[in-house]
């Protein structure tokens, strides 16, 4: 592995790990509206449970008289904010530094911080017209739209034909964006954003929120689930950085399992073709200059499943891009890169207001780009185990204790070419008002 190819895959690595953390889509705002608890729709806030996951299907709506904005007392306003004060250790166990004799050593640094604030407005414009609008910053004040759509609810009458289109997360019944888990290096799915060695190809990260017009439609008990989106392969980037599309396709069922409850299995699919290379001025690429367009696939079952307090998000997913995505060595000639993955994710209800966490994931190469480089190298075990507990949960705001753990090891990505493993230790106030 050259110096060249250890430093891309770091800055992928550091990319992923600064991209990932958490993105609110619990709005007591919608409590409020509806005189409901905040456990009414959520498992632990962010996380939707079955009625939640209905309420956000029909559009933030409960399908009453009171859906339309006309019926609303004038003082009340959909907007949530959030944000996590927090203490955080952040560990690496080999970073190149200058003053180490061997060129690299661990780093653990640790303190108070905060996260980044997500302000959150959404609902109904209008009975069976509604919106989602997230202005979100870093925790330097950065500010960009995390999600910003506006959807046409059950048309012509019918809950089969919703239309969206603006910038929102793909259809998934494991959702990213409402993750339990927050800290540096648990606050993402790292199969949802992995990328191989040498490969640049950033278009199939479906954790990331994305640009396009989506189809959705569920039966009026919303067991039955299908959707169908046309995004623009730019990762969800603004000003058209290159004219390709992809495709995202899901569907999923729910089924009663008796005593156990509900249960919910699926598919989805996101296959399409990026740019791999650009045009440029000055060095500069150039906005719409992508060139030689190539296909990239992400194929994946998932279900969640109840068994009394436990429940389980099961995730597997085959990734593959075109050859043309990658750089190999010298005389070599590239291959497609073959990954596969998956991870459970257990959440133990002690009550709601108490909810332990533990996920286990794992990525594997099945073909490298490059022939010539190790099996396994870019390969990914991560763990992740933490609680959250609510004191309270009522209609105006919400409040969690949050502690957690995660660690993470990547074969062969370490300055010396061995794997490289980060560790994240988080004690925070997640809020949202």
């Amino acid at each position: 592995m050259t110096s060249f190819q250890r430093i891309l895959a770091g800055c992928l690595l550091l990319a992923f790990f600064t991209a990932a953390g958490p993105n609110a889509n619990a709005l007591p705002a919608f409590a409020r509206k509806y005189g409901l608890r905040c456990s009414a729709c959520h498992e632990s806030w962010p996380m939707l449970n079955y009625f939640g996951q209905k309420f956000k299907d029909n559009g933030y709506q409960l399908m009453n008289d009171r859906d339309s904005p006309i019926w609303q007392n004038n003082g009340y306003w959909p907007v949530t904010f959030r944000i996590t004060p927090n203490w955080h250790r952040e560990s690496s166990d080999k970073t190149a530094t200058d003053q180490s004799p061997t060129g690299e050593q661990q780093v653990t640094a640790n303190g108070f911080d905060v996260s980044g604030l997500d302000i959150l407005t959404g609902g109904t414009l209008e009975k069976n017209i509604s919106f989602l609008l997230v202005p979100s910053s870093d925790e330097t004040g950065a500010f960009h739209f995390e999600s910003v759509n506006a959807r046409l609810d059950n048309l012509f009458g019918s809950s089969w034909v919703n239309i969206k289109m603006g910038k929102f997360e793909v259809d998934n019944i494991v959702s990213e964006k409402r993750i339990l888990t927050i800290s540096e290096n648990g606050g993402g799915f790292e199969i949802y954003h992995f990328i191989p060695v040498n490969d640049s190809n950033i278009y199939g990260q479906i954790g990331d929120n994305q640009f396009g017009v989506e189809w959705l439609g569920h039966s009026v008990n919303d067991r039955t689930r299908v959707s169908a989106a046309l995004l623009s392969s730019n990762d969800g980037n603004v000003d058209l950085p290159n004219n390709a599309y992809s495709g995202f396709f899901a569907a999923s069922q729910a089924f009663d399992a008796g005593k156990l409850g509900t249960q919910r299995v699926g598919f989805y699919a996101m296959v399409g073709q990026a740019p791999t290379s650009f045009l440029t001025s000055g060095g500069i690429p150039i906005e719409g200059g992508g060139l030689g367009n190539k296909s990239f696939s992400r194929v994946g079952f998932n279900g969640i499943f109840y068994v009394g307090k436990l429940d389980f998000q099961v995730v597997t997913q085959h990734g593959s891009d075109n050859a043309a995505f990658s750089t190999v060595s010298a005389g070599e000639t590239a291959r497609n890169s073959v990954w596969n993955g998956g991870f459970v994710e257990t959440h133990y209800v002690y009550s709601p207001q108490l909810v332990f966490i533990q996920r286990s994931e794992w990525v594997r190469m099945s073909q490298q780009a490059d022939p010539t480089v190790a099996s396994n190298l870019g390969d990914v075990d991560a763990y992740t185990f933490g609680y959250r507990y609510n004191p309270f949960m009522n209609a105006r705001a919400g409040f969690a204790f949050h502690n957690e753990y995660s660690w993470v090891r990547a074969r062969g990505l370490a300055p010396d070419g061995t794997d490289l493993t980060t560790s994240s230790v988080m004690l925070g106030f997640d809020f949202d008002f």
